[in-house]
Formats: structure tokens, sequence, C-alpha cells
């Protein structure tokens, strides 16, 4: 069986030490390589959908997650309280969505303004037992591919559906396989808060988004958030185990906590609603998932080293270098690797799960040219420098990759 732990290891994608802490990975520099890819394409696919991007803080006041509801619903999940002082505590916090109520609250707001969608990539933590913890599947810390869109009710089904549209090319881009859509319902128990009313009609609300858009899904009570109910999208890891990768959540409850309000139409003061998202969960969960699904072999665009530059002897080391430094200038992450022979070379780069090699021996020198050669795949005829650095451009970029 694929595993993410045994891969991370050869890879050198990740790392763990008792002495930083159970649940609370290293990033090693090729691991970290992937993970800024996929950041900086999840970014860029939120700012053409019209999202604004945020940072906050990793922890707050104990007041704010009073007010938001975490501490009186949510504590088991986080850390302990830490004491500055009788009058000044802090907490870690589990998500980021007390701060960004706070930041649609930091001055006033108009209809004209909503839906206002904002975004954080942010680091979140969560007071997870030792025995639970694997890897990357399972973390303390975490950092969490994070938005909030304040829209009024009129407006929420629309914003869904435009959620589950962009999580659907995000998954498409990295190869991301849903294995199914659950509806997470509210349960028995003390666990939630607000009325039934408020819960009907979020519910009511998600389950037609889902029905309009033709995606079967299966109702599960008790699985709600402790705010509202929440669409989430399953995926199965290597080991067959189900998890949720990406998630849709609408909260009624947080917006009238935080007393969010805009001017409507009419002049008229009115509650937004509150639509929390991920399109691809915790960067953690993401490649614990992704290592394995992939076995290690990323698609180019998000692979750490995209490609590798092969002389076949000492006297093309300079035409290599200067290729290797032409395609780093491209926006390539490319490395010269000259030692050894180069049948051992290119058997070593694709153990590497490196998506391209290029091949420079004295007649490529001399022309100008360099031999591609594909991942697990028969090497292409020889073409020129700009040629070959065009083609890798254009496979390497992640918005077309859907």
């Amino acid at each position: 069986m694929i595993d993410h732990r045994k891969l991370g290891r050869e890879l050198e994608l990740f790392a763990s030490d008792p002495l930083a802490g159970s649940g609370l990975p290293l990033w090693l520099p090729d691991g970290a390589a992937a993970r800024h890819a996929v950041e900086e394409y999840l970014r860029e696919e939120e700012r053409r959908a019209g999202y604004q991007h945020v940072n906050s803080p990793p922890l707050g006041r104990r007041e704010l997650y009073l007010t938001s509801g975490h501490l009186p619903h949510y504590a088991d999940d986080m850390f302990p309280v830490m004491a500055l002082s009788a009058d000044d505590e802090f907490v870690l916090r589990p998500s980021a969505c007390p701060h960004h109520a706070l930041i649609y609250r930091s001055r006033g707001r108009s209809y004209r303004e909503l839906p206002l969608r904002i975004a954080e990539l942010g680091g979140m933590y969560r007071a997870e037992r030792s025995g639970v913890l694997g890897g990357l599947s399972r973390v303390r810390g975490m950092w969490l591919n994070d938005a909030h869109v304040f829209a009024p009710l009129s407006l929420v089904a629309d914003e869904i559906g435009l959620v589950l549209r962009m999580i659907g090319k995000a998954h498409a881009a990295l190869g991301v396989k849903p294995a199914g859509f659950r509806l997470s319902l509210r349960g028995d128990g003390p666990k939630y808060v607000g009325d039934g009313a408020m819960w009907d009609r979020a519910e009511g609300i998600l389950r037609d988004v889902l029905r309009d858009s033709g995606r079967a899904f299966a109702e599960e009570p008790g699985e709600a958030a402790f705010y509202g109910p929440k669409i989430d999208i399953q995926v199965v890891d290597a080991g067959g185990r189900e998890m949720t990768l990406s998630t849709v959540q609408l909260d009624f409850h947080q917006p009238a906590q935080f007393g969010l309000s805009y001017v409507d139409s009419a002049g008229a003061r009115q509650v937004p609603v509150m639509i929390h998202r991920s399109l691809v969960g915790s960067m953690e969960r993401l490649f614990a998932y992704l290592i394995e699904v992939h076995d290690g072999a990323f698609p180019l665009w998000y692979a750490p080293r995209q490609l590798q530059v092969l002389p076949i002897s000492a006297a093309q080391e300079d035409a290599a270098r200067e290729f290797c430094r032409a395609a780093i200038y491209a926006g390539l992450r490319a490395e010269v690797v000259a030692d050894g022979s180069v049948s051992s070379r290119v058997r070593r780069s694709a153990q590497q799960r490196v998506p391209y090699a290029a091949i420079i021996g004295p007649s490529e020198a001399a022309s100008g040219e360099v031999s591609l050669r594909p991942r697990n795949a028969p090497g292409l005829a020889p073409m020129p420098a700009a040629s070959a650095l065009r083609r890798l451009r254009e496979e390497a970029d992640p918005h077309d990759a859907a």
C-alpha cells in the first residue's frame, strides 16, 4: 500500500522531530516548493473569483472565542487558554472565522459591497490526541485554505454554487478524485447553537443547492459544525479511509454574535449571512492525499523539481547551466545534474519523480537545442531551447491544467 509517510521521507518532502512535537510536521525544501506552488494557484483562482486576501494572527483573546462560540462549544478541540495576566488571556485559534468577522466589522458596509469575499491561508491549531496523529493527515498545527463570504440571504445560494464550481476546478487541476458529497446536518445534544428555525433554513438552502446542481449526496445528521450545516466533499486515501477535504458551511450565528450588519437599498440595517469555505482544506491533509494518489509523481505544475538538465559530458556543462538559468528565469524549478553516467542520472531523475529531464549532448550544445525526456516516457526529438521552454511553461500553467 502507498503510504504518504514513507514516500514523504524517501522523497524528502516533510519530516518530524520529537523536539518540535507530535503533529507538527516540518516541511523540507522539496515539500515546501510543491506546497507553495499549490498555494499560489489557489490565491490566483480566488483573486480571479473576486476574493480579497487578508492576514490575521494565529491567536486571539479568550473573549473573541467566547463571542464566536468556540470556547463554549469547541473547547475540547482547542489548546488551553494561555494567561499572560488575570485579565489578558489568549487562545491559539482553531479557525479564522472570528478574525474575519472582525475584519468585516472594521468599518460600515453597504449592500453594494456584498457579497464580500475574503480569503486567507493561515495557521490553525487543534488539540488532537496523540493516538490519532499520523503523518500529514492528522496534525496539531495546520495551514488552512480558508475563506469567508458575507452576503445577503438572497445571494447565498448563488455564492455556494460558485464555491462548488471553484472546488471542482481546483480538484481537477490537482488530481483530486472526490468520493462523494455529504450534507452534514445538526444532530441531538448541546453541541449546536441557535434555534430550530435557523437550522432548518440553513439546511434547506444547502440541500436545494446540491439538488439543483444534480450532485448525488448523502445526509449525515450529527456532522454539522456547532454554528451551522455544511457540504463536505469526501475523498478516500490509499488505505481506504474516507476523510473530508473540501467544505462549504452556512452560518447565521456568528454574524449576529459579532453584531455584523450592512445598510440595504432602503437604508435599513440588515445582518449578512456568513459562508465558510475551503477549496482544498489544509495543506497538510491535502498533501497527505496528493502524495498517495500520485505516488509522489506530482503533475508538472506543482512538482518540487520540474526539470533536471543533464549534460552528457563535462564539455556540455556550460550549455546545460545556460539552459538551466533560462528555465529558472522562465519560472521553472530547474537544476543541473552532472555527476554519474547519463543513464544513471535519467534513472535517478525518474526515481525522484522529476517530470522532465533535458539532455544536452555535443550536437544539442552546438545547435542550441535540448532533448526533453518526460518522466517514464520515451524521449522527444531534439528541439530549440526556446521551444522547449515554451512547451514546459505552457504545461506548467496550473490555471490551464483543469
